[in-house]
């Protein structure tokens, strides 16, 4: 079985019309094509190397990583003498990835990746995540190789990025025991030493996933008698000396069991600062914090394609009444709606992940020379498309990964409560999604202000403006008219100036816009490939009442109302 090549659905994303524009950004008009052989001549010569290299990675995930899935998440790791030791089957997923040069596929050919842009690199980790969520978290590095290679020196770049291309693996060090999601806190302390020209990392780490993995980046406290986030800054550590960071314990968790979740001691362990002293927080951790959660997007886009997957063949085979329960509307709604839900997550993600893969590749660009005013009115237009669109990406599909997850074992009905199938499985793996980089709570903090600024509006106006199929009129007509609902509910929270009463209704104004985008993206997208063209549908059936749910709420809620709410 390939995971790919079985997935249109998948390899279309390759075809939008914005690739051009990201690859010839990312290659720099093709200049590699004379140093390495493997460098692609023209535009389609690089879709042809996304195109087999996915087949590769395609074909493992569905032989050796999806097989692997049930046992890794029967035996877990250990910690054995203060060290990780994978599960089995993780270890043999981890080596085959390895041996097939597939870790580091977005860095430089110069450390020896593959200068992947960032489309086939999500598309990877869908991939990877469809066959084992929870490895996923290991394969795809947390954006951490992508941080050092955007924000590390020369020489700290030489030193680690070609052992990641080589195999080595990632972890982002950030929470403490009394630091989770307010990373101002972290205590973990940072001593330079003028004797040797060294710093020295002291103190705790909690929750880490993957934490005894090969090159650690570190958030630490360098500024004496600092208590917020102007005192940390960001190091890069060399787990070799394992002496040094010792992994304390393994959180027995829900799910992802194969992905181990450490509890570390760090003691006089040696760092190198990435960029500059005091933006550990401010500046690094918040661009690797995007990247993150561009990956659990990817992680709970392939979990909901595995849940539809499993879903699907149950509800074919099973037999009740006489015929295959398929054929029984409560199921094949159900299913129907798993479908639809997936493919709505997939629109955002590539959508989202287009937007950070042009802005990406002009930052690049600008470290090398100044942009023209054109290419600097672009770069700032994406990048602010990316940072609205990352955290509704995080919420919708973590979220939506969830609700598939629990259908799917409805499908099963008493079966899925077994571990006979890998429903369960997918439950409890499903459950994180929606907590660690970033709560769904979380997500809404950072997307309200993208609403109330109408970076939303302004993006659905030009999905408006497009040139839809008119097959879908009645559609677009039905968006129009919730996008004027949306934009003067918008405006009436405004001026209310009432930050408490916007703040508790935030999530419902984020899901308005989202509803709306996505439902446009579903309907662009069926418009280029009738393959969506049921998904556009149905998702806007759902849509429809999700968005009018919403809107009665806060239509007949006063701002006094909040106080209701209040223990």
């Amino acid at each position: 079985m390939n995971f790919y090549k079985e997935n249109p659905a998948l390899k279309f994303q390759l075809s939008h019309p914005l690739m051009e524009k990201i690859v010839t950004l990312k290659e720099r008009n093709y200049e590699d094509k004379d140093k390495y052989d493997y460098a692609p001549e023209n535009f389609e010569d690089a879709i042809d190397s996304y195109d087999k290299i996915l087949e590769i990675i395609g074909e493992i995930c569905g032989e050796i990583i999806a097989p692997n899935a049930e046992g890794v998440d029967h035996d877990g790791p250990q910690v054995i003498n203060n060290r990780v030791k994978y599960a089995p089957g993780t270890q043999i997923n981890h080596e085959t990835l390895a041996k097939a040069g597939l870790y580091g596929m977005s860095l430089p050919r110069q450390y020896g990746g593959l200068n992947f842009s960032m489309v086939p690199y999500v598309m990877a980790a869908e991939l990877v995540s469809r066959a084992d969520a929870g490895f996923a978290n290991i394969w795809g590095l947390q954006d951490c190789a992508e941080t050092i290679a955007e924000f590390a020196s020369d020489d700290i770049k030489a030193e680690f990025l070609p052992r990641v291309c080589a195999g080595e693996t990632c972890s982002m060090d950030l929470t403490e025991p009394d630091a989770g999601s307010d990373l101002q806190a972290v205590q973990l302390k940072a001593t330079f030493n003028e004797e040797d020209q060294t710093w020295y990392l002291n103190g705790v780490k909690r929750f880490i996933t993957n934490g005894d993995a090969h090159i650690k980046l570190v958030l630490a406290r360098t500024e004496e008698g600092t208590t917020d986030g102007r005192g940390l800054s960001y190091f890069v550590c060399d787990n070799k000396h394992n002496d040094k960071i010792k992994v304390r314990r393994i959180e027995n968790k829900l799910g992802i069991k194969g992905s181990p979740t450490c509890e570390l001691v760090f003691t006089n362990a040696p760092a190198k600062l990435i960029g500059t002293r005091r933006m550990g927080l401010i500046k690094y951790v918040m661009s690797l914090m995007n990247g993150a959660r561009l990956g659990v997007g990817a992680q709970s886009v392939g979990l909901s394609a595995s849940a539809y997957e499993e879903a699907l063949a149950y509800a074919k085979d099973r037999r009740q009444f006489g015929k295959a329960i398929i054929e029984f509307p409560a199921v094949f709604e159900m299913i129907s709606l798993i479908k639809a839900k997936l493919d709505a997550s997939r629109a955002i993600l590539y959508e989202c992940t287009r937007f950070v893969d042009v802005y990406k590749a002009y930052e690049a660009i600008e470290a090398t020379r100044k942009l023209t005013p054109e290419e600097k009115a672009e770069y700032k237009d994406f990048q602010k498309l990316a940072d609205a669109f990352t955290p509704m990406l995080k919420m919708f599909a973590s979220e939506f990964a969830n609700q598939n997850a629990y259908d799917c074992i409805q499908v099963h009905g008493g079966s899925g409560f077994m571990k006979d199938y890998p429903c369960e499985r997918l439950y409890r793996d499903a459950r994180i999604l929606t907590i660690y980089e970033g709560t769904s709570q979380l997500q809404t903090v950072a997307a309200i202000r993208h609403v109330t600024t109408h970076s939303y509006l302004k993006q659905i106006r030009k999905y408006e403006a497009e040139n839809i199929d008119t097959r879908f009129d009645n559609i677009k007509n039905a968006l129009i008219n919730m996008t004027n609902q949306y934009e003067e509910v918008v405006n009436r929270v405004v001026e209310l100036k009432n930050q408490e009463y916007t703040d508790f209704i935030a999530r419902r104004l984020v899901e308005m816009a989202g509803h709306i985008i996505m439902t446009y993206l579903l309907i662009i997208d069926a418009t280029r490939d009738n393959q969506f063209d049921n998904s556009a549908r149905v998702y806007f059936n759902y849509a429809q009442t999700e968005f009018a749910k919403h809107l009665h709420f806060i239509n007949n809620f006063n701002a006094d109302d909040v106080n209701l709410y209040k223990a």
